[in-house]
């Protein structure tokens, strides 16, 4: 693609990527046929391809944002399937979130949307924070039809009926392993702590039963992506220098074999640091080294986990796994997860349509509910066919997104994996979601 900005244009790192994103692309089209919201929408500009000319134009132009280019652009879920689709390697990830970052700066949003973005941006991302607000849409949540505004009926349908005590294993502090091989940080996260403890608890069991220590770092919170993907940079890139210093301090003292992440979304966002940092010269060589040990759970545990330690309760139960596009686009780990639940006994099933997104995508389904329905509604139809006893799933929105529209119980594969390898069995197998869970760690 001919991109036409000027030298003065290129002058700014951000425009320069842009650019050279932009140069890659051959209007082939290959992005349109796994677009989530090309296949519900049949829009050529709301695939990867028409999205990616009101990007140039807008760029290029230096032109505000205009309505008709931020409808298309929020409307993209960031789900990455294009990226892996497309066979001339165009990086459409930076782009979009550069798109965003513009948006943000040049357009004046209306006021109800304002609100609703400046309050999950001041929510979401904040543990204690997200709590009282879902006990509050838990309140509110049976006159949520008499809301005027979509966004604030999902945001209030949203809610769980079951909102777990806070886990003080999320709290700074360092757990032995029974017989130490690596020594890793495990990123607690943000809105998981709030919405499903069991997760962090079951990730931390299974790390050390099988050899790692696991430091929970002292300042390391919300990676930064629940905003980055608003466009707020600024917010976005004060999270992320926090991790990064957190984690650097645990590097340059005891040391780090990775950083364990066991939410996909995240996952991405960090691995990503080095790139949000390159012209940050206090930061950038750290977010650089950052990047580079951040690890999904299932990268640490496929070279942990041996066959043998399998117990016998699982073998048989018919597994539907569902792969998150953080986690098969966004990071290109799309067997890992699947080989450890074979080997911990369970029969694995995949969806016909295990490549699109179920719609979750950060705060999409709040911010575009109509759209993630239909997705939503599509994901669970395609798993449910499957008939399995579980579903399972490495990311807590597409956890969350699922398990509102199924009765199947769906938990997160490290926890079937922590099951497998001498844990308990994951309480949501067996959880009324308004009956507390039993403490399971300490």
């Amino acid at each position: 693609m001919q991109t036409t900005f000027t030298p003065e244009q290129l002058k700014d790192p951000t425009t320069a990527r842009s650019n050279e994103i932009l140069r890659t692309c051959v209007h082939c089209g290959f992005c349109t046929a796994t677009c989530p919201t090309y296949q519900v929408l049949g829009d050529e500009l709301d695939s990867p391809r028409g999205r990616i000319y009101l990007i140039k134009d807008m760029l290029e132009t230096g032109r505000p944002a205009d309505e008709k280019t931020v409808k298309h652009v929020d409307r993209c879920l960031s789900c990455l399937a294009c990226m892996t689709t497309c066979p001339s390697g165009v990086h459409y990830m930076h782009l979009i979130d550069h798109a965003r970052e513009y948006i943000e700066q040049t357009y004046e949003r209306p006021m109800l949307e304002r609100i609703l973005r400046w309050t999950l941006a001041r929510i979401l991302p904040y543990p204690t924070r997200f709590r009282l607000a879902l006990l509050g849409a838990k309140i509110g949540r049976p006159f949520g039809r008499l809301m005027p505004d979509a966004r604030l009926r999902a945001m209030l349908e949203m809610a769980p009926t079951y909102i777990p005590p806070v886990s003080r294993n999320d709290d700074p502090q360092t757990f032995p392993a029974a017989s130490k091989k690596m020594r890793v940080a495990l990123m607690t996260g943000c809105a998981q702590k709030a919405l499903n403890t069991d997760i962090n608890d079951a990730t931390i069991r299974v790390l050390t039963r099988l050899g790692a220590e696991v430091v929970v770092a002292e300042g390391a919170g919300c990676c930064g992506a629940l905003t980055h993907h608003m466009g707020k940079s600024d917010e976005s890139h004060l999270a992320a220098a926090r991790n990064i210093r957190a984690w650097t301090a645990e590097l340059n003292g005891a040391g780090l074999d990775a950083i364990v992440i066991n939410t996909s979304g995240c996952g991405t966002t960090v691995k990503d640091y080095g790139h949000m940092f390159r012209e940050n010269p206090t930061l950038a060589e750290d977010a650089q080294k950052v990047a580079d040990i951040a690890k999904d759970i299932s990268e640490v545990l496929i070279d942990l986990m041996p066959a043998e330690t399998v117990q016998k309760t699982a073998d048989g139960l018919r597994v539907a796994y569902h792969a998150a596009c953080s986690l098969q686009h966004g990071q290109q780990i799309k067997t890992y997860p699947k080989d450890l639940l074979k080997r911990a006994g369970f029969t694995v099933l995949e969806p016909a349509d295990s490549h699109l997104c179920c719609g979750s995508a950060g705060t999409y389904n709040l911010m575009q509910p109509e759209i993630s329905g239909q997705l939503k509604t599509r994901k669970v139809h395609t798993l449910e066919a499957l008939r399995p006893d579980i579903i399972s799933a490495g990311n807590i929105g597409c956890m969350m997104q699922i398990g509102g529209a199924t009765d199947v119980p769906i938990v997160h594969t490290v926890e079937l994996l922590d099951w497998a390898t001498g844990g308990p069995r994951p309480p949501a197998l067996d959880r009324n979601r308004d009956t507390p869970a039993v403490p399971l760690l300490r």
